[in-house]
C-alpha cells in the first residue's frame, strides 16, 4: 500500500498556486456531490426493501482504501461521502449534470490558467481518489 504522505506530496506538486487550489476546493466537492448523485440512480440490486446502487458501492470501496491509508481521514471521508450521497441523490439529475460539468471546468481552469501544469490524474489515476482526501485534509486539523 502506498504511503499517504508520498501520495499527498506527489499530488501537491501539481497544486502549488493559490488560484489552482481555490478552484480545486470548490470543483472537487462539486464533482463528488454530483457524481454520487448521478451514481445513486444506477441500481445494481433491488430486493424488497434492500436497494444497492453504484454510489454506495463506490463509497464503501473508496472508504476501505482511505481507511487503510489513514483511518481518521478515511472515517471523515466516509461521513462526507454519505452526506454528499444523500444531498446528491436529492438533487435533480439536471443539477447533478451541471455541477459535474462545472466542477471539471473548475479543475481545468485551475490547471490551465494558474498552475500551467496538467492534472495529476493524467499521470496517475490514483490521484482521482487522492484529490478529495487532500481537500479534506486541508479542512480537518488534527
Amino acid at each position: 500500500m502506498p504511503d499517504l504522505n508520498a501520495l499527498f506530496d506527489d499530488y501537491a506538486s501539481y497544486h502549488r498556486t493559490a488560484g489552482n487550489k481555490w478552484f480545486h476546493r470548490f470543483g472537487i466537492p462539486m464533482i463528488m456531490l454530483s457524481g454520487l448523485g448521478m451514481l445513486a440512480r444506477v441500481e445494481i440490486i433491488s430486493l424488497d426493501s434492500l436497494r444497492l446502487d453504484a454510489a454506495v458501492v463506490l463509497i464503501f470501496a473508496t472508504a476501505a482504501y482511505y481507511i487503510v491509508l489513514d483511518w481518521v481521514l478515511g472515517l471523515a471521508m466516509l461521513a462526507v461521502s454519505i452526506i454528499f450521497y444523500i444531498a446528491g441523490a436529492a438533487l435533480p439529475m439536471s443539477v447533478n449534470v451541471a455541477l459535474f460539468i462545472l466542477g471539471w471546468i473548475f479543475q481545468f481552469i485551475g490547471h490551465s490558467v494558474y498552475e500551467k501544469k496538467q492534472p495529476a490524474f493524467l499521470r496517475n489515476l490514483v490521484h482521482l481518489l487522492i484529490g478529495p482526501l487532500w481537500i479534506l485534509k486541508g479542512m480537518v486539523r488534527r
